[in-house]
């Protein structure tokens, strides 16, 4: 099945269970008109321009943190701040987890561009503890943590390892930096605002499409003099674009209510494990929800598994996942679950009768 086709097959489906609903270009320029004309939005210039300006301050009180800067993607803003604690400190070791999107996802730009060498501390499959940072030997001159992380479904440290975590770096004189893509996601299960999360760390990275349903762009918080530094290297990486108005409208105009329905989405989270409990079939990981999103593993192939992820929505109208791969034992394969809208709306009835087709299927 071709991208269109497979497109096209989504699209046609009543009923959809992972993330939030997709508006077509048509339907988001147009409430992005409507929230411009109603708030007079007047177009930035490289980045400067009150609109902008706003949402970096609003986004830095949020984090309690000193300043923000919006910047075009995540991974460029990454690999500056990292690069930038390195020189700072004169020395280019920093320390990744295994699961860190810049190692898995970032086609080594770390390593290609020279912006900083890294060293992969704890254990692949579970998130870092305090003697995981302890016991490294080498000095380090920045660490990274992703909050929640997302390639081992969504977990999150404990919250004493992670304040622990915290002191330590600065004890060590360690630049300690989040990966937030997520980190709006993260506040339910700690029960902590998003400043008490993000206090201790020196910069922080947040992404404005993921969960907050974007049409992209990410920011970078810290304290001033470090951001004016991290301006002149998104610049000389090309990310100095003519226009972010369109990137900053498409998140400010919903970040509020994308805030306020976190832990709905969460609690949404927690009622949909009760459910697959009745599945043994369905395996989750983590066990019980750190975040509103998960990992589902099955014992079926990647191939099957998306052949009857595309026979339930031919026949019955209904998209389980977006896509499957491969797990580590021979004929499994796991999906990533995104507890969004789509969710949050459909009634019980609905998803156990979908749950119950998927399960069917994979028993034949």
């Amino acid at each position: 099945m071709t991208d269109a086709e497979l497109s096209k097959l989504k699209n046609s489906c009543h009923t959809h269970l992972v993330g939030h609903k997709a508006l077509s270009p048509a339907e988001s320029f147009a409430n992005m008109a409507a929230w411009c004309a109603q708030h007079q939005v007047e177009n930035d210039v490289y980045g400067e321009g009150a609109t902008v300006q706003a949402f970096e301050q609003k986004v830095a009180t949020l984090l309690g943190m000193e300043a923000g800067l919006f910047c075009i993607t995540g991974t460029m803003t990454q690999a500056t701040a990292l690069r930038l604690a390195c020189q700072e400190r004169g020395n280019p070791l920093v320390g990744l987890h295994a699961s860190s999107h810049i190692l898995i996802h970032e086609r080594s730009n770390f390593q290609t561009l020279q912006h900083f060498q890294s060293i992969t501390l704890g254990q692949p499959h579970r998130p870092w503890t305090y003697k995981d940072i302890q016991t490294q030997a080498e000095p380090l001159a920045a660490l990274q943590i992703e909050l929640p992380m997302r390639e081992i479904g969504g977990q999150l440290p404990a919250w004493d390892e992670l304040e622990a975590i915290k002191t330590h770096c600065h004890e060590q004189d360690i630049h300690l930096h989040m990966d937030g893509a997520r980190l709006w996601e993260a506040a339910a299960y700690y029960g902590k605002t998003w400043q008490e999360i993000a206090q201790g760390f020196d910069t922080v990275y947040v992404s404005f499409y993921k969960g907050m349903a974007g049409l992209g762009g990410a920011m970078l918080l810290g304290k001033k003099e470090f951001l004016a530094k991290a301006k002149v290297w998104n610049h000389r990486l090309g990310g100095n674009v003519f226009r972010r108005t369109p990137y900053v409208v498409s998140a400010a105009m919903q970040f509020d209510e994308r805030l306020a329905a976190m832990s709905d989405y969460f609690k949404r989270t927690q009622e949909l494990f009760v459910h697959l409990r009745n599945y043994p079939q369905l395996q989750t990981n983590p066990y019980q929800p750190q975040a509103n999103m998960l990992h589902v593993h099955l014992p079926v192939s990647a191939e099957k598994a998306i052949a009857i992820r595309n026979r339930i929505a031919q026949e019955h109208g209904i998209w389980l996942f977006n896509n499957a791969v491969a797990a580590a034992l021979p004929e499994s394969s796991m999906f990533e679950w995104y507890v969004g809208d789509q969710l949050l709306h459909l009634d019980d009835q609905t998803l156990r009768r979908a749950l119950d087709l998927f399960v069917a299927e994979i028993g034949h």
